[in-house]
């Protein structure tokens, strides 16, 4: 399914992806990063700090850092002040990537057991397909952060993989 290629190639983008969409989104106030807008997790700061702590929750299973303790449902809120987020999303980058730099097929080649909050049970799954679904959570909610950005009128850079990691070609 995956290779370590493509957890590097991912989490390059990851990286890329949220400087881009952090930096349009800074250029807004800070009431229109908090206004609601209707999207899944409401705000734009909402949808970011959520992605954040699914990249927590992720994390602790993969490589072992401190699970959030904030519920699935009020993940949204479990930043609040705007630097603070900023910092933390940067943080966490740089750690996804040397995580994914450290990621060979006998780490992909492993199951996974654990009690899945979200679904309430014991899940084992291969850290194939979960690291693929880590990934694919951070782009389907920055894809929502930013249609969010663009709706507060703001643009950002090209969000196509191939045009973002130049390396893949």
């Amino acid at each position: 399914m995956i290779t370590p290629a493509y957890v590097r190639t991912m989490a390059a983008y990851n990286s890329e992806m949220n400087r881009r969409l952090y930096a349009a989104a800074n250029r807004l106030s800070d009431a229109e990063r908090r206004r609601d807008r209707g999207a899944f997790w409401g705000s734009l700061h909402a949808t970011l700090v959520h992605i954040l702590w699914g990249d927590g929750q992720w994390m602790s299973r993969f490589d072992g850092w401190e699970r959030p303790t904030t519920p699935i449902k009020e993940s949204g809120h479990m930043l609040v002040d705007w630097d603070e987020l900023c910092a933390k999303r940067v943080e966490a980058d740089a750690k996804i990537e040397d995580w994914a730099k450290r990621v060979d097929d006998g780490y992909l080649a492993r199951d996974m057991t654990w009690f899945s909050g979200a679904a309430q049970r014991e899940v084992s799954a291969p850290y194939r397909l979960l690291v693929t679904h880590f990934f694919n959570h951070q782009t389907h909610h920055r894809g929502q952060a930013h249609a969010l950005i663009t709706a507060a009128g703001e643009k950002t850079e090209d969000t196509d993989l191939f045009l973002v990691v130049p390396q893949m070609r």
